[in-house]
């Protein structure tokens, strides 16, 4: 749409955030309209580059497995994202039975990451208070969700990454950050 943006600059503006949020950006930095026509083409070749290109991370499948079993399947899927895009990620990775009916998209709450929102929807849900809730986040703007909604909040951190550092994470509120999924089951029963 001619807005030039490095990858750097296209993770800080919109990585974690929902879709609908950052439309008035996109149509201030582009000067065209975020038409019905360009969302449902952007989210065709959106789809169509995660159907092809999404891999899991490292040792998620494991960890999500250890998880739901130590809480006995009370754990939610908590999203900025919209839901078609959430679920066909979970079943592409083979997450949905963990998750199936307790995903949460911010596309669907008032207000979507940084704020609390999607996570106290799903708190709510769980019928677990916020304060007794562990969010798992890998964006500033997702720390700061977790933090509003009063959890204490583990930011995953890979050694890949680039977008955001340790302290970055820390000084939105992460509680803790770690490096890999392997070791998420024994921080949450620590």
């Amino acid at each position: 749409r001619g807005w030039t943006l490095s990858v750097a600059q296209c993770m800080d503006l919109f990585v974690g955030k929902a879709l609908k949020d950052e439309l008035a950006l996109i149509e201030q930095n582009t000067g065209q309209p975020t038409t019905a026509a360009w969302l449902d083409e952007f989210i065709v070749r959106r789809n169509v580059a995660l159907e092809k290109e999404l891999a899991a991370i490292p040792n998620i499948l494991p960890a999500v497995q250890k998880i739901h079993a130590q809480y006995g399947g009370n754990i939610a899927c908590a999203s900025g994202a919209d839901r078609f895009k959430v679920e066909m990620m979970l079943r592409q990775l083979a997450l949905m039975p963990y998750f199936e009916g307790r995903i949460f998209s911010g596309h669907e709450t008032p207000l979507s990451k940084p704020h609390p929102d999607v996570y106290l929807a799903a708190a709510q849900a769980l019928s677990v208070a916020p304060s007794r809730c562990a969010v798992i986040e890998d964006t500033v703007t997702g720390v700061l969700a977790g933090v509003a909604a009063g959890s204490t909040v583990f930011a995953y951190l890979p050694l890949t990454t680039r977008h955001v550092d340790a302290l970055q994470l820390r000084q939105a509120g992460a509680h803790h950050v770690f490096a890999d999924m392997a070791d998420l089951p024994g921080l949450l029963s620590a």
